[in-house]
């Protein structure tokens, strides 16, 4: 049975994981939105034959999920009888749901279950009201929704809260197992005093997007409501104006003006920056100085202090009230982020304490941030941490050789001012991406494949070093290493010239007379340099003329569609940086899209564009003549993506 006005909507761009058989996904949604709203998927990592290890996977998504979301369904692959399927996915996703709240009464919202083919990926969504329910209800009527950032971020915001905490206890000496209580019991006091009548909350806008001045709001401890249940919270419409402080909406502090759709983003979201303030003389009988009482030790005692540093990051609509914003996403984001770094802390409580800091992340596919503790001790490299991202690219579906949740893509929400949106990395003042806004290259009926992700345009005398005449392939290669840089493989600074040479003599490539040389490199050398520097593979193709490179285009376009990396093609003592290609595959007509680093002028994009020393060049253009000469043996260096995660 269906009902009439029952529809999903689905609001991400990839629902389906994976096809391989008998795998759970759970369903990610919002109280902000209407029922039955799809706005991402987890992949369930933990589990066996029986089913879900629901400890385990809630510990994870509670420590991953901002508050503002949560779990709403899940989604099993199978072939088996479809209705019953959806039944165990229903009935995982609730014994879920008690785990994550703690708590075991009967869970009365409405579910999703959702079953895929895994031939055709074809799902079949079922609903059930109430836990007790008996039946489920098939939903024919799903959408599916393209434009996602801007459903979730026209009208969303970010809460943040950020509390660097010292956390001193004392132990007996001679009674060390009595540590991990007292250190459990002193983490409940921090707890506690986050709902203190007397605990104050400053409320205030962190961006300076627009001149607007709105001044910070105070809400006291007593004036939250912790009893309310987040769905049933009232959403206040614009045009009610509330005197009362604790009752402003969460717009009050959303100052940006969203006129085009680039700004739909988790980038360019407004932030509302949340301060936890301790107020212990309000109501004073009358005033006294400040006493210390001392409570001597019976027995000889160690003190030792736990350092946490709390980021909070939530979720919330701008018609939220401001008083139930920080009692229903904000305290509970800290209790459980506390409750996450105190049991990362317990193994080693009485040795050297993990530096545990919480990052977030903005990843491809996913409309909303997820939050990462990394344990500081270790380097991104350790086999401990490439662990913990391998798991965390398995559980959101991420391709395994991007970089994505590495602490260098991490958001930056510390700015004050994040409205600029800079063409240049901090400390370059290259040119990047200069390609962006050139048209295709004409191809009749041709596919266009570029590059994937920003580099930086590398060319004859920059830096007031002049190679011109010799240092083609050297300007060719700094662009590559530009894009792993700003594609975050790696941190090293783009190497000079005579760093490059010194790498091909340090791996003996060369003489050591090689250095300071005008001598020039080709793919080989450049294949070298990249494997010493950056650990980066490469493949290299031959052509015997400029007239066979047109045979090699939908090599070349699998290698954009695929790796996404520029590449070098190096012909006699000339080297050009190919960033795409545009190509008809039945006709076998294609343009190549040409970063030309035999450039000697200013960087000025429109200059380097009208020159042509960025643009298309075809195979064979409308006078029959070709970029590529006949006569010549050509190399093309293809850099690979590192598998690393």
């Amino acid at each position: 049975m269906e009902k009439d006005n029952r529809r999903i909507r689905v609001e991400c761009r990839k629902l389906l994981i994976t096809r391989n058989e008998l795998d759970l996904q759970w369903l990610i949604g919002s109280p902000f939105f209407p029922p039955l709203t799809i706005l991402s998927t987890f992949r369930c990592i933990h589990s066996d034959p029986s089913g879900p290890d629901f400890h385990r996977e809630s510990e994870e998504i509670r420590a991953l999920l901002l508050k503002g979301f949560d779990v709403i369904g899940a989604l099993i692959v199978g072939k088996s009888d479809t209705e019953k399927t959806a039944v165990r996915a229903i009935e995982a996703t609730r014994k879920l749901r008690k785990v994550l709240s703690g708590s075991t009464n009967s869970v009365n919202e409405e579910t999703i279950g959702a079953v895929a083919d895994p031939d055709t990926g074809d799902i079949r969504f079922f609903v059930s009201e109430t836990e007790g329910s008996t039946s489920l209800e098939l939903v024919n009527s799903v959408s599916y929704d393209e434009n996602t950032e801007k459903f979730v971020w026209e009208t969303g915001c970010l809460l943040r809260c950020e509390i660097p905490i010292k956390l001193p206890f004392c132990f007996p000496v001679n009674k060390p197992a009595d540590a991990e209580n007292i250190f459990l019991r002193a983490v409940e006091a921090v707890i506690a005093k986050f709902k203190d009548p007397n605990v104050v909350y400053m409320v205030e806008a962190s961006s300076k997007a627009s001149s607007d001045v709105v001044q910070p709001v105070i809400l006291r401890g007593e004036e939250l409501d912790f009893d309310t249940a987040l769905p049933n919270i009232e959403l206040l419409d614009k045009a009610v104006h509330n005197s009362d402080q604790k009752l402003l909406r969460c717009a009050h502090f959303c100052l940006k003006n969203k006129s085009t759709p680039e700004l739909f983003s988790v980038e360019n979201a407004d932030i509302i920056q949340i301060s936890v303030l301790l107020n212990r003389s309000e109501k004073s009988p009358k005033c006294k100085a400040p006493a210390v009482e001392y409570f001597p030790a019976m027995e000889e005692t160690r003190l030792l202090i736990v350092d946490f540093n709390l980021e909070v990051l939530c979720y919330a609509v701008q018609g939220i009230p401001l008083m139930h914003a920080v009692s229903k996403l904000v305290i509970p984001g800290l209790v459980d982020q506390l409750n996450l770094m105190k049991k990362m802390t317990l193994p080693n409580l009485l040795t050297q304490h993990p530096q545990l800091h919480p990052y977030h992340f903005s990843l491809p596919g996913i409309a909303h941030p997820i939050t990462v503790a990394y344990e500081l001790n270790y380097g991104e490299t350790e086999m401990k941490q490439v662990d913990i991202r391998r798991s965390l690219h398995l559980r959101l579906g991420l391709p395994f050789d991007r970089p994505l949740i590495r602490i260098a893509n991490a958001l930056d929400l510390s700015t004050k001012d994040r409205s600029s949106n800079s063409s240049t990395r901090k400390g370059s003042s290259l040119l990047k991406d200069v390609h962006i806004g050139i048209p295709s290259g004409g191809v009749s009926g041709g596919s266009v494949s570029l590059v994937q992700g920003s580099y930086e345009y590398y060319h004859y005398l920059q830096d007031g070093f002049d190679d011109s005449g010799w240092g083609c392939a050297y300007r060719s290669l700094q662009t590559i290493i530009s894009w792993f840089r700003l594609q975050h493989y790696s941190s090293i600074d783009v190497p000079s010239h005579r760093e490059i040479q010194q790498s091909l003599v340090d791996i003996g490539d060369k003489d050591p007379s090689f250095i300071g040389s005008r001598e020039w490199i080709g793919a080989i050398e450049l294949s070298f340099v990249l494997d010493k520097l950056l650990g980066v593979s490469c493949k290299v193709i031959n052509v015997r003329s400029g007239s066979e490179l047109p045979e090699k285009c939908r090599e070349l376009a699998m290698h954009f569609e695929n790796q996404g990396t520029p590449i070098m093609i190096g012909g006699g003592v000339l080297a050009y940086t190919l960033l795409g290609v545009d190509y008809n595959e039945a006709t076998g007509d294609c343009a190549f899209l040409i970063l030309d680093p035999h450039y000697t002028g200013t960087d000025d994009p429109k200059k380097i564009v009208n020159g042509g020393w960025c643009g298309w060049k075809k195979s064979i253009d409308s006078k029959g003549k070709s970029f590529f000469l006949h006569d010549k043996f050509y190399n093309l260096l293809l850099p690979q993506r590192p598998n690393m995660v």
